[in-house]
């Protein structure tokens, strides 16, 4: 019996959830969330919610990893077993294991781990709530949380999906559309440097598709970006403001 695939684009135009193809899901950006962090940050697209904590830099263990002249970058990419419609098993897949290692990758193409040799900088990401463009939104809140541990960075990283959907080209993809849809591009963006540190590409594109997604992956970057500036400030003029009136 063959499931019938779900009308992803409308006759007018819009997609499944309303949205036109060039337009994002509602984001939400919350750092300094855990305590016991050195840094944090929640970030939602949409009904996709992933939590990012770093600790670090500390001394890495066991020893024998350390690098003399740099900080190592460790990144644990995890779903959790509530995330999904199904649950899942707490163990990691073979996904989550190559997404830590993708991530990682993403990640250490903007932190100064010369500054930190022979040290660890740790960082967990756990999805919380998935529905579409998790590596997306966990590379995002990864790089918000290194920024508010303090950790140097060339430039906070964004992460964004383009798809394409009934031969349609759209923007930050959900569950639905990962599904369904005829291809999904992450890609990691560096706004500020102007670079692309993440670049994935399930299913087929032409080359003009690459072009104009990049294009739209760009351009929701940018406005992230002042998202995820706007809470790390909001979090420091708080704290400085605390300490003024001690």
């Amino acid at each position: 019996m063959s499931v019938q695939k779900p009308v992803l684009i409308r006759e007018d135009g819009r997609r499944i959830d309303g949205r036109r193809p060039d337009e994002m899901r509602p984001v939400k950006i919350a750092v300094g969330v855990l305590k016991n962090a050195n840094g944090s940050a929640l970030v939602e697209y949409g009904e996709t919610r992933v939590l990012a904590a770093v600790y670090g830099p500390r001394e890495a263990l066991p020893k024998y990893m350390s690098m003399p002249m740099r900080a190592t970058l460790r990144v644990r990419y995890h779903m959790a077993p509530f995330s999904t419609d199904e649950r899942k098993s707490p163990a990691p897949t073979r996904r989550e294991i190559e997404l830590s290692k993708v991530i990682r990758e993403a990640l250490e193409a903007v932190v100064f781990s010369s500054l930190f040799p022979r040290t660890g900088i740790d960082v967990f990401i756990e999805v919380l709530q998935a529905d579409g463009g998790t590596r997306t939104a966990g590379l995002t809140a990864a790089s918000i949380a290194l920024a508010d541990a303090g950790i140097p960075l060339k430039d906070i990283v964004i992460g964004v999906a383009i798809g394409k959907v009934n031969g349609v080209l759209v923007l930050d993809i959900n569950g639905l559309e990962d599904e369904y849809g005829e291809a999904d591009m992450p890609v990691g963006i560096a706004p500020n440097l102007g670079e692309i540190v993440l670049f994935q590409l399930n299913g087929v594109l032409t080359r003009e598709e690459v072009k104009v997604g990049l294009d739209m992956a760009f351009k929701a970057a940018e406005n992230i970006y002042k998202i995820a500036k706007e809470a790390l400030y909001n979090k420091y003029i708080k704290v400085l403001e605390e300490v003024k009136f001690e």
